[in-house]
């Protein structure tokens, strides 16, 4: 069958629509590809950015605590050891014969304290242990310290520690100086309260921290 004049006309009509229809559903693809490895190369450096930032970040908190933990071992002579539960913080807060009193020799240190937990372990669990000296019997020497524990707890309440405080009493266990009592030196140490900051994500840090002591 022959074309025509109008129907060779239409059929190359048709094929040229074809080829520009072909070429622009090939430049739309060429388009769209381009714009989903240029959205996925701008998501991976947005991560990277971002774990970079992020690494930066803990690397100033970490130095942050490590000075604030040496501040508190120059200036308060803090004993501030790595534990299984946590942190240890041994400070000089002691109290007088038969007293759960908590002397003004004791704020600055309790107070310093209850910055270094709020500004790097908010919402830990901080446990303050009481102690006695052996002087009287065992069972008024726990009630006696558990008195001292409290009275600690709720200063650092006062100064608005942003952490759970619990209170534990052990009485004249784990003396520091063996048999020292009411006026005998050293019994003050023995009259003492002890914290110990538990909080899991802060453990590898506080290794770290430990380590290079």
């Amino acid at each position: 069958m022959t074309m025509n004049g109008h129907t060779r006309t239409a059929a190359v009509c048709a094929l040229a629509t074809l080829a520009f229809t072909g070429c622009a559903t090939k430049g739309h693809v060429r388009t769209a590809v381009e714009e989903e490895r240029a959205a996925r190369t701008a998501a991976i450096e947005a991560e990277r950015s971002e774990r970079s930032a992020a690494d930066e970040r803990l690397a100033a908190d970490l130095a942050a605590l490590r000075n604030d933990l040496q501040t508190m071992r120059t200036e308060f002579d803090a004993d501030i050891q790595a534990v299984a539960q946590g942190l240890q913080f041994i400070l000089p807060v002691h109290f007088g014969y038969d007293d759960s009193t908590v002397g003004s020799d004791a704020t600055a240190a309790l107070q310093r304290f209850a910055e270094v937990v709020s500004r790097h372990y908010t919402g830990a669990l901080v446990t303050v242990e009481g102690f006695a000296d052996p002087a009287g019997s065992q069972q008024y020497n726990v009630a006696l310290s558990t008195r001292r524990a409290e009275a600690v707890r709720d200063y650092l309440m006062e100064t608005g520690i942003s952490a759970q405080l619990r209170v534990v009493g052990y009485g004249e266990d784990r003396l520091v100086v063996p048999d020292a009592e009411r006026d005998d030196p050293g019994a003050e140490l023995n009259r003492r309260v002890v914290f110990v900051v538990e909080t899991p994500s802060a453990a590898q840090p506080i290794t770290m921290l430990e380590s290079e002591r």
